[in-house]
């Protein structure tokens, strides 16, 4: 009977771990102020099995982000067109698509521009995903300037914005 208990909770812990697993619904985006470089990098993680989900939505039911080349481009192009960041003073950053790649269960989008100089902070939108599922939550890290800063985009927040007084 004790067996029989433990296999029991372990089943239901198993399965309640992999149906949390499939609803994560958020996405980590680093944005990195790169000294060698020069650029600001852009790297966008989202989990590959909510992308497998959002493409049959975006485009087409029969849409398949693991094995179609053209797929994984319409998602990356649809990330880009959804993500803007610019210097509190200054225009919006025309980010230039690096690429895009699948690293075991995340699907990858890479964006890079000339970092602006005398930069004081970020102004961002980050809505990828965010006009399918209410519940998604994007979040934002910028490294490179001083202190980590995060922004959370979750709920009805569509622009937030990070200050870097006081860093070098």
């Amino acid at each position: 009977m004790k067996r029989l208990i433990v296999l029991i909770m372990l089943m239901t812990g198993a399965f309640t771990a992999s149906v949390f697993a499939h609803q994560q619904r958020a996405a980590i985006t680093k944005v990195l102020f790169n000294k060698n470089t020069g650029n600001l990098e852009v790297m966008h993680r989202f989990y590959l099995h909510d992308t497998e989900h959002a493409v049959q939505m975006l485009f087409d039911k029969r849409a398949d982000i693991r094995n179609s080349a053209d797929t994984q481009e319409l998602f990356a192009n649809y990330v880009s067109q959804r993500f803007a960041i610019k210097p509190l003073n200054g225009p919006e950053l025309k980010l230039r698509d690096v690429g895009y790649e699948i690293e075991r269960i995340y699907f990858w989008v890479y964006q890079e521009v000339e970092a602006p100089e005398n930069i004081e902070g970020l102004t961002m939108i980050h809505n990828a995903l965010r006009d399918i599922w209410t519940d998604q939550v994007n979040t934002v890290n910028i490294e490179g300037r001083g202190d980590l800063r995060t922004a959370t985009f979750e709920g009805d927040v569509e622009l937030l914005s990070v200050e870097f007084k006081g860093d070098q």
